[in-house]
């Protein structure tokens, strides 16, 4: 078989200007999520709350410290960042387990996905996860790259480090993160040129484990029949889904503004987690649906530009994962809201109320912009500017 190098070997120089151009993209994602965010939350943090801005308040708070965490990865030098991943690997296992331990954990419908905070705050650790495994994985495939002797060379670590952190990711029952955690994990073997014989066994036992998992939990399972049946179980399991398609119809063309016109998003139970996407649509329309696509794709035009462009490995590799952690979560919940797949439980990056999400979220933006000022391209084309298609199997 061929190897994929999914980044040219070119030449480079230093170059310490970043891309002005993702960051705009990143700080537009992240305002417009805080106006969504303040416009689909105002009646459900009146009635519970008693503070029209209360959600507002503690996504802003949680922001400040997604930001710093930005300004962190995005200064520091790429081999630092680098000789912190197993610190960082470390530590996510050890907050994975406390998500078990009574006292610490926080336990909602028979999940134990939080780890307890002060100020009434909490911490899931399946988001971290999602970070630190592009990390590992990129500083593992960029060091198998660089050992001489093919029979050195072996992914079986990274086989093991997937399965197990899924694997507790499965035993909190966050199902969706799981299989979504994977799913980034086998995106990351396959680009980076991994030995498709790890990949195709793997992946076949993913498939009737995912199927018994599914089978086996009556929650699921419903879940699965409510989106097959979409028309019936309105008042049950499509609830949600119905009146997320009804705030979308709602919101037409142009939206139905952001004051007293948005009615249809308040019979959405907590609209501001998952289907918050839904609130945008009926208060934006169309117009505002093809907006955030729009930037959505832009977003990941300049992010897979500096993956692709950047000569390090594990650079590349670790950017590529967070770009594509981000854009595939993106589509994946707004999917969801359009009926187009089952519900999961995945949020919505830089919209949906959760601290840790944009917390993680903010932090990658920082790693990726990071890349895009670590190295600066030659322009000059010569013979090695090609995509090298070599051979699939170096590992």
């Amino acid at each position: 078989m061929n190897q994929f190098t999914f980044y040219a070997n070119k030449p480079s120089q230093n170059y310490n200007k970043i891309d002005i151009w993702l960051l705009g993209a990143i700080l537009l994602l992240w305002g417009l999520g805080i106006f969504t965010l303040y416009i689909c939350s105002q009646n459900f943090a009146i009635r519970a709350f008693g503070d029209p801005i209360y959600f507002v308040k503690r996504q802003l708070l949680c922001s400040v410290v997604g930001f710093v965490l930005f300004a962190g990865f995005a200064i520091t030098d790429m081999k630092y960042i680098r000789k912190l991943v197993g610190i960082i690997v470390i530590v996510t296992l050890v907050l994975c387990f406390l998500t078990f331990v009574p006292g610490i954990s926080i336990t909602k419908n028979g999940a134990r996905r939080w780890i307890r905070l002060p100020g009434n705050f909490s911490f899931q650790p399946s988001e971290l996860v999602k970070f630190a495994l592009i990390l590992f994985l990129a500083n593992y495939f960029d060091k198998q790259d660089k050992l001489i002797d093919p029979e050195e060379k072996n992914v079986f670590p990274c086989v093991i480090f997937l399965i197990v952190f899924a694997g507790i990711v499965f035993a909190q029952k966050d199902f969706s993160s799981g299989v979504f955690i994977m799913l980034i994990g086998i995106l990351l073997f396959f680009v980076s040129g991994a030995k498709l014989v790890w990949i195709f066994p793997f992946a076949l036992l993913a498939i009737p484990t995912a199927f018994l998992m599914i089978t086996l939990n009556p929650y699921r399972l419903q879940r699965l029949i409510g989106w097959i049946s979409p028309d019936e179980f309105s008042s049950t399991i499509n609830y949600q889904s119905l009146n997320a398609k009804r705030a979308i119809s709602a919101g037409g063309v142009w939206g139905s503004g952001i004051g007293a016109g948005l009615s249809k998003i308040n019979s959405i139970p907590e609209v501001q987690a998952d289907y918050i996407f839904a609130g945008w649509a009926e208060a934006m329309g169309y117009i505002g649906v093809v907006l955030y696509f729009v930037l959505l794709a832009y977003f990941a035009y300049r992010g897979y530009k500096t993956a692709f462009k950047n000569p390090d490995k594990f650079t590349a590799l670790s950017t590529f994962g967070c770009v594509s952690a981000i854009v595939l979560q993106s589509l994946v919940n707004t999917m969801v809201v359009c009926g187009l797949l089952p519900t999961t439980g995945i949020n919505l990056p830089f919209f949906s109320l959760g601290g840790t999400s944009i917390i993680i979220t903010l932090a990658m933006c920082g790693f990726i912009v990071n890349a895009s000022r670590c190295e600066k391209i030659d322009e000059k084309v010569t013979e090695n500017d090609e995509i090298n298609i070599e051979s699939l199997s170096y590992l």
